[in-house]
């Protein structure tokens, strides 16, 4: 009977105990959403605008329009090589006298400096010796000529007299090329070969008119012919270069118009041409050299003065936006997309640079979506405010 009697009493203690664990569950159920909707969460890109507000936005379809591609790169003011001159000495020697100085305007001929040499002397007392045994020569096969008219001599003695002046003369030339080069000039060979005056020192002259650049010589200096004397440029036209990026090479090519601004003249402007588009990318740069030649008969552009250029391609049509309608965010470019009802959602898109205060679209709408042309700044300024409350 005990037995019996314990055995019921577990068995109704189990059943308590269930019960109560159900119960328990029961209480702490999560109720279900019957109508099972999620609740509404509104998107931080997105604003609606009080009809006040909303009437003093542009709201419009892009549009179309005939626009040049525009790249911009860095320049420099360059002097025109076709009418750069690097002069020199001719011979070995010590400068005794210099003429021009930086900034002076010079022209064909103008004599820079003077310089003595003692190989100047030595050309010169060869062209003397080589003047007078051509002149004995000469002398000396006329008389043959006389001389076997009179058959006085045969004619061998003639043929080798004749033969001695042709060797004459042709030292004689050779003695005259020679102080050419080394800077002696017409008057001065007739007046050496009239007077025999050894002449001290020798004129470095320029061959062309220009303006004097670059100047690396002193009075008392010694210079060799390797050496760089003076630098002269005729600065009436000049060279503007520009660093292409590589990447951007295809897009440029000769006869393109191109715009040049110059900061330190007031962002002067000028327009040129390409006229030359190098076949060659710089290693360390990776950037491709473009130039364009402008006048500059003022000479207000420099050597080494910077530039900014911007060279235009070929017009064509595309889908472009005004900067009005342009919001700038975490480096990237959005615009305001209408919804209707007033309200407005900004996307992100992908823009060209700035033509005519225009942007062209590369990526993002289309032209059937009407976005906020004008506005768009102060419309996410209060889009901004409305998120902060």
């Amino acid at each position: 009977m005990r037995f019996t009697e314990l055995i019921i009493r577990t068995t109704l203690f189990a059943a308590l105990f269930l019960n109560g664990c159900n119960d328990n569950d029961k209480s702490i159920a999560i109720p279900k959403n019957e109508d099972n909707k999620q609740p509404q969460v509104e998107n931080v890109y997105s604003i609606k605008l009080k009809p006040e507000m909303a009437q003093h936005l542009d709201v419009g379809l892009p549009v179309l329009r005939e626009i040049s591609d525009t790249l911009r790169v860095p320049g420099r003011v360059e002097a025109d090589e076709r009418t750069l001159v690097r002069v020199g000495a001719n011979v070995t020697g010590r400068i005794v006298e210099v003429n021009a100085m930086l900034g002076d305007k010079v022209h064909a001929g103008t004599v820079l400096a003077k310089i003595s040499s003692p190989e100047l002397t030595k050309a010169q007392l060869a062209f003397l010796r080589a003047n007078s045994q051509t002149t004995l020569a000469k002398r000396a096969a006329e008389r043959a000529h006389q001389l076997l008219m009179a058959d006085v001599i045969g004619g061998a003695e003639l043929q080798r007299r004749e033969s001695e002046l042709q060797v004459f003369r042709a030292e004689l030339s050779a003695a005259t090329d020679q102080l050419r080069l080394l800077g002696v000039n017409s008057n001065e060979l007739s007046d050496l070969a009239k007077r025999g005056r050894i002449l001290p020192s020798v004129a470095i002259t320029v061959s062309q008119k220009g303006v004097v650049i670059e100047r690396k010589v002193t009075v008392g200096q010694v210079v060799r012919p390797s050496d760089q004397l003076f630098t002269i440029a005729d600065l009436s036209s000049v060279w503007v270069v520009g660093d292409v990026p590589e990447q951007s090479a295809s897009r440029v090519a000769d006869d393109q118009h191109v715009e040049i601004y110059i900061p330190a003249l007031n962002n002067a402007h000028l327009t040129g041409r390409i006229i030359y588009v190098a076949d060659t990318v710089d290693p360390e740069t990776r950037t491709v050299m473009v130039r364009t030649s402008v006048d500059n008969k003022r000479h207000k552009l420099k050597p080494a003065m910077l530039a900014d250029m911007y060279i235009r391609r070929v017009s064509r049509k595309q889908l472009v936006v005004p900067q009005g309608a342009v919001v700038r965010e975490d480096n990237h470019d959005y615009v305001y997309v209408s919804q209707g009802d007033n309200r407005f959602l900004m996307i992100p898109v992908e823009l060209g640079t700035t033509v005519d205060n225009m942007r062209p679209v590369l990526k993002g709408i289309d032209a059937k979506r009407k976005i906020v042309l004008d506005g768009a700044f102060h419309l996410n300024n209060e889009r901004k405010r409305v998120d902060l409350e």
